[in-house]
Order: C-alpha cells, then sequence, then structure tokens
C-alpha cells in the first residue's frame, strides 16, 4: 500500500514518540545511524519484518542487523555471548560493529535467512538510541534503499528511493560514519569477519587478536548469507563503475560521459564531466562520511561511467574499498 511519507525533524521529542508508535504497530520507520539510514520493523515480527523486504525489493536469503538500545537487551535477541564477543561489545557498542551470535528463537527465521546466527548492535547516534528506548524493543534495520543500490546517508537519500513505501522518516542529519558497520561472525570457533566496516579490523584485532576472513565466493550469491553486504555486486549506482589502482592516472575515457570519483592527489587526466574529490587529503575518515554521497550525486548526471580510484588497503580503506568493488561488479 503507497504511504503518504513524512519526513519529521528527529530533534523533536515529537518526532521520536510518533516514529516509536509506529513502529509498534507494525509499521517501517526511516531513521539515522551513525553509518547509513536504517529501514526498522519491531525484529520479533515476522509480518513487520516482511514490510522490509516487500519495500525494498529484498531477497529473503538476504539477512537483517538487528538494533538495540542496551545491552540489557541482548537477552532477547541471543542465546549468548562468548568471552571474545564481550570483549569487542565492552570496547566498540555503542558503535559501527555488528556481532553475528545465536539467536534466540524470538527471533524470526525472516530476519536471518534461516541461518542459526543473528547480527546485532548497539548504534552510536543519539537519534537512533532515543528510538530505540522509546519503542523498548528490538529493531531489524537494514539500509533504507531499494536493495543492492547506494546506501543512503541522508533522509532525501531515503525519501529519493523509497517515498510512499513507508509512513515515515526520521531526519537527523547527514550520517557521520558513512559507511555500514563492521560484521563480525562468532558462529565457529573463531571469529571471522564477514564484513568490513566502520570499526576498523586492525583495531578489533588489538583487542581480540588475529581475525579471519571470509573468502568472497560469487558461487554462493543465491544462497543464505551470514550477514549483509557480502553479495558479489552491492552498493551499486545505475551508471557503470570503473575501479582504477591508488596512484593510477585515471583518465576519461574518448567518446564516452565520464565522471571521476577521487580524493587526496591523485592523478587523473582528460575530461571529465563531473569530478567528486572526497577529500584534499588522504583522511579516511571523511572520505567514507562523503562517499555514498558522491557516488550517488556522479549516478545522477546520466554519464556513461564513473571512474574511481581505489583508497589504501588499511583502516577504513578496506570497507570502501570493498564497496568499490561490489559496486563495480556487473555479474
Amino acid at each position: 500500500m503507497p504511504f503518504n511519507t513524512k519526513i519529521l525533524d528527529a530533534s523533536s521529542p515529537a518526532a521520536i514518540s510518533v516514529a516509536a508508535s509506529a513502529l509498534r504497530e507494525g509499521q517501517l520507520v526511516a531513521f539515522p545511524t551513525e553509518t547509513v539510514y536504517g529501514l526498522g520493523a519491531i525484529a520479533t515480527s515476522s509480518i513487520a519484518v516482511a514490510k522490509i523486504f516487500e519495500a525494498k525489493q529484498r531477497p529473503t536469503f538476504d539477512p537483517l542487523i538487528v538494533h538495540i538500545a542496551d545491552r540489557a537487551q541482548l537477552s532477547d535477541v541471543v542465546t549468548h555471548l562468548p568471552p571474545l564477543a564481550k570483549a569487542l561489545a565492552d570496547a566498540f557498542w555503542p558503535g559501527p560493529l555488528t556481532l553475528v551470535l545465536p539467536k534466540q528463537a524470538t527471533i524470526p527465521d525472516l530476519v536471518t535467512a534461516g541461518l542459526p546466527g543473528v547480527g546485532v548492535r548497539i548504534p552510536a547516534h543519539p537519534v537512533a538510541l532515543e528510538l530505540l528506548r522509546a519503542v523498548g524493543l528490538p529493531v531489524a534495520a537494514p539500509s533504507a534503499n531499494p536493495f543492492g543500490g547506494i546506501s543512503p546517508t541522508t533522509a532525501m537519500h531515503v525519501a529519493d528511493g523509497l517515498n510512499s513505501k513507508l509512513p515515515i522518516i526520521l531526519d537527523g542529519g547527514p550520517c557521520q560514519v558513512g559507511v555500514e558497520s563492521t560484521v563480525v561472525s562468532f558462529m565457529g570457533d573463531r571469529p571471522v569477519l564477514l564484513r568490513p566496516g566502520g570499526c576498523v579490523v586492525e583495531e578489533l584485532e588489538a583487542v581480540i587478536g588475529p581475525i579471519e576472513r571470509a573468502a568472497p565466493n560469487a558461487a554462493l550469491d543465491d544462497a543464505a548469507q551470514p550477514a549483509p553486504g557480502m553479495l558479489s555486486r552491492h552498493y551499486a549506482p545505475a551508471t557503470p563503475l570503473t575501479v582504477v589502482a591508488r596512484k593510477s592516472d585515471a583518465s576519461s575515457i574518448e567518446g564516452l560521459q565520464c565522471g571521476l570519483l577521487t580524493y587526496g592527489e591523485q592523478p587523473f587526466s582528460g575530461s571529465f564531466v563531473r569530478i567528486e574529490r572526497l577529500e584534499t587529503s588522504e583522511d579516511l575518515q571523511t572520505c567514507a562520511s562523503r562517499f555514498f554521497a558522491a557516488l550517488r550525486s556522479l549516478d545522477s548526471c546520466g554519464l556513461d561511467v564513473i571512474i574511481a580510484h581505489m583508497f589504501p588497503d588499511h583502516g577504513l580503506g578496506i570497507a570502501l574499498n570493498d564497496r568499490l568493488q561490489r559496486a563495480a561488479c556487473r555479474s
């Protein structure tokens, strides 16, 4: 059913109350987190969660992350917290870190793509936390955009993609981190990095030691995913994207309308219709906060191709390169 979507100023206590009531009534609400805007529904309601998949046109083999207000709610979502997972939660919650842990029976299989583990995190955004406290229940929330597309980091990005598909968007301004949460699984004998994100891997390993990396496997794209953001193609603009190596001379392609996504003093030549320079230095935090908005801006220009420089392969650069490679995949 189409909605007359309302964008509410999240600084208003009345807006939080209205949004919390809508969630408790089984409706969808888009809200800001420090990473990207999420599309929320009560995590324990299969009927409410199904609306997320319908609105996003998301395949049911791609799971959702459950957001909670505090550690007291964790027992409503997972059966236990292993010691290494607890160490990460102690160090990085609230924050852009998702832990995949054995789920409680109250979490529907639809949330987890039928798998026994559920991703859970406490966001580090005042609006998200205020909303979650007002709701009083765990909230499942993937990014608030059509499935597989560029993630939203402002309320208007959400409206551009999902207008009329949900009743309320809480506008809390631009997201500060700008890329999705890091996902670490504790469903096996050792912790495994399923998705790099806003919590850098080096800092996680400084707390618990080496973390195994999940190997990409396109052959499993149609299978149940252990975490969101693991498909070969994801975060993608409609415009074809080409990734060039760091420090290489990105050149426009003769006869094509080209855009460039770059940062720092990366070299380029030729005639670009539009250039989005994320940062004049190599400040990866600033690059991450502007990344999806810049990619969205280039995608709106009617270009034939977007050329993007890779980032340094450390810190937030690992997450940014992951997004670029998946966005560039044409399979």
